[in-house]
């Protein structure tokens, strides 16, 4: 068996390559929002930090939500932990842990990653160079993800990766969908109509997933098709069924590398099939925030039993 730390270090690399790029996705989203809505788009910018957790953290810091200021503490500021800078260095550092586990390819990934990154974050950005520095942040974690792809064998290594990138996706989606549902909406007049329907769309394009979700539905764009289709729909790669199928995936491999079926096992799949029997009308009926409320918290609660069950810090 692995030792722990070096399984916590795999797990923890990969997490933060997922959180930096999705820090990118969920500022993209917000901002493209805020251009669907009349206004200064203030609550776009506090959204997005609710979203993520960190807004006490900020309010500590500024007085109110300037594009700018939020902006940079997503993106750079030292004392943010969750920053995409702090992020790619805490994924360089944990890549440096455990460098003999990996192949040259994907160390040198991580590595040429964090240095883009920290030269591109190493002045302020601005609204205007906003997309340019997100695509160049997301560009470098695709390589990192493209490198572990083609180089690495599929055995503990690769799944303990693979459960880090999943952990962290599943929550990342949840967490983009309820940004757009709970907080961004300005009130329960607004569903179904014009700019609801844009800013639905906002966030598909914020996961990547414009393009496929029409191909599957054509140009029938509605809060449900697109809630069901990030939900539901194991075929999106970004969806939670897919991220959780994944997740049991590679517990279901460890559990025959090491011949022990772990607490966390039980866990994701009952999660797993939670996910499989749910109807998006049942979501909608029961709440969509409360349902994603619910999600990330199992999702935070299965990361933690992860780390129990393989022993990452001994």
């Amino acid at each position: 068996m692995m030792l722990g730390k070096n399984a916590g270090g795999l797990f923890w690399m990969f997490r933060y390559i997922e959180r930096a790029e999705n820090i990118t996705r969920l500022l993209e989203a917000g901002w493209r929002i805020a251009l669907t809505r009349s206004g200064g788009g203030i609550s776009e910018w506090q959204s997005i930090l609710t979203t993520a957790g960190i807004n006490a953290a900020y309010r500590e810091k500024h007085d109110d939500y300037g594009a700018a200021d939020v902006i940079n503490y997503l993106l750079r500021d030292r004392t943010n932990s969750s920053s995409v800078m702090n992020a790619i260095e805490a994924a360089r550092t944990n890549g440096r842990m455990v460098r003999t586990a990996l192949s040259g390819e994907v160390w040198e990934a991580v590595n040429d990653c964090w240095m883009t990154v920290k030269d591109g974050l190493a002045r302020p950005v601005t609204e205007r160079s906003l997309h340019d520095t997100l695509g160049t942040i997301r560009h470098g974690t695709s390589v990192v993800r493209g490198a572990l792809h083609g180089t690495m064998l599929r055995n503990d290594i690769y799944a303990f990766s693979r459960l880090g990138t999943f952990i962290e996706r599943a929550d990342n989606t949840a967490r983009i969908l309820d940004v757009k549902y709970y907080v961004l909406l300005p009130s329960a007049a607004f569903v179904g109509s014009t700019i609801d329907n844009a800013q639905w769309e906002v966030i598909l394009r914020s996961v990547s997933a414009e393009r496929s979700y029409q191909w599957l539905h054509g140009g029938d764009i509605s809060p449900k098709g697109i809630a069901e289709f990030l939900i539901l729909d194991k075929r999106m790669p970004r969806s939670l069924a897919f991220c959780y199928s994944k997740i049991g995936q590679y517990l279901e491999q460890l559990e025959q590398d090491y011949g022990i079926r772990q607490d966390s096992q039980v866990r994701a799949e009952k999660i797993c099939k939670r996910l499989g029997t749910a109807t998006v009308q049942d979501i909608f009926e029961d709440g969509l925030h409360e349902f994603l409320t619910g999600v990330i918290t199992d999702t935070s609660n299965l990361a933690g039993h992860i780390e129990t069950d393989f022993r990452f810090y001994r």
